[in-house]
């Protein structure tokens, strides 16, 4: 069941502000929004109420600064809390995490990243679990990973080059060269830039809105077709066309289309149903 219009919910160490079903999340935990243990769980807790319908847009950002006056977004993972943790521990660990950005990418909301400071790299990995992703001029992305002798654990190897092609992907996990929002816009890494993070929330709010006006069971239904057809072939991707379009005939959001069609193509919308998830 949807929550109220201006509620506030806390999931662990993560906050999460609900006006007119966009969700607005401000990073601010920790020492520099690091990632470890309580944060994964927080996003564990988040994603099970993104899937229960409560919101149509997630925006993620930061207003974090270090005391050196540093802008952070994700600083990476919490490394330090897995000092005396033994080998198993850590590999678990790992897999929980990979597997809680795995579900955050499929939430079905448009999920808008809008990143002004440091996203090092777990949060140069969280940006593969987001929709649409914003730079603002003190934005660094990059993968140290190596340096320590690991690799990306949750999406930095399986998912990156998806993003920014092999060779790109290659560069910043082998050599860990950090790039700004320019390059990063290059590459595909960033899908806009913008002058500063009130204009990037700007942006994110308008995107929000355009998505508000469309039908949440479509929307969310789109992306997961989307989404379920990388890497498949071109059979397999229409059949998930044809079951994606067919769940919103069934569920009555093509009809509401079509009684509606004329206040729609006049600037207004439907009412549409409630939000009905589909699973490729």
């Amino acid at each position: 069941m949807k929550e109220n219009i201006g509620t506030e919910r806390t999931f662990g160490t993560l906050r999460v502000r609900l006006e007119e079903e966009v969700a607005w999340l401000e990073l601010n935990h920790g020492k520099a929004n690091e990632m470890g243990k309580a944060e994964i769980g927080a996003f564990e807790g988040l994603c099970g109420w993104l899937e229960a319908g409560n919101a149509r847009a997630l925006v993620t950002s930061s207003r974090r600064v270090s005391s050196k006056g540093t802008p952070i977004f994700i600083s990476g993972a919490n490394v330090t809390e897995r000092a005396t943790w033994d080998t198993t521990a850590i590999k678990r660990h790992v897999r929980w995490q990979r597997a809680i950005l795995a579900r955050l990418r499929r939430a079905p909301v448009f999920h808008v990243a809008v990143v002004d400071g440091i996203a090092l790299g777990w949060g140069t990995e969280f940006m593969l679990a987001c929709d649409w992703r914003i730079a603002g001029p003190s934005a660094r992305f990059g993968l140290p990973e190596t340096s320590l002798g690991i690799v990306p654990g949750a999406g930095g190897v399986s998912e990156l080059a998806m993003l920014v092609g092999l060779p790109q992907a290659l560069r910043l996990g082998m050599t860990g060269e950090q790039v700004g929002p320019e390059e990063a816009h290059r590459i595909g890494l960033v899908d806009e830039i913008v002058p500063d993070i009130d204009a990037g929330l700007a942006r994110a709010a308008a995107l929000a809105a355009m998505v508000k006006r469309r039908s949440p069971t479509a929307v969310a239904t789109f992306k997961a077709a989307a989404l379920a057809g990388g890497g498949r072939s071109e059979d397999e991707r229409r059949r998930l066309e044809a079951e994606a379009y067919e769940h919103c005939v069934d569920t009555g959001e093509a009809g509401i289309g079509r009684a509606s069609f004329a206040d729609i193509v006049g600037g207004g919308t439907a009412t549409w149903g409630p939000f009905k998830a589909w699973r490729p």
